[in-house]
């Protein structure tokens, strides 16, 4: 099982992409477990996360989430802003997987 987390600043517009990305999942055929929530939520969430996306909005974050997630075995990256815009989940997903080599 593969824990991804997305994040933005409210968590509204990452629901919808974690909706897309659900799918392109399910079709493929692989086991993941994708949820999206605000930044602020996340500092309190103690379930799994293999991979922390960033909404591009939120971009300025990644240096600060970096040093404080990757020590702990998360892999931290900003989504594409044009795969956002474009709620492109099968692309998102793609890119997360990547980063878990």
């Amino acid at each position: 099982m593969t824990y991804i987390t997305l994040v933005c600043a409210a968590g509204m517009s990452t629901s919808m992409l974690m909706a897309k990305m659900q799918q392109s999942a399910k079709n493929k055929g692989i086991e993941a477990k994708i949820i999206a929530m605000s930044e602020a939520k996340f500092k309190t969430y103690t379930e799994p996360t293999d991979v922390l996306l960033l909404g591009p909005q939120i971009s300025y974050l990644e240096g600060e989430l970096r040093k404080t997630y990757e020590p702990k075995g998360m892999k931290v990256a900003v989504i594409n802003m044009v795969d956002y815009g474009m709620m492109n989940g099968e692309k998102v997903l793609n890119d997360a997987l990547a980063l878990l080599g």
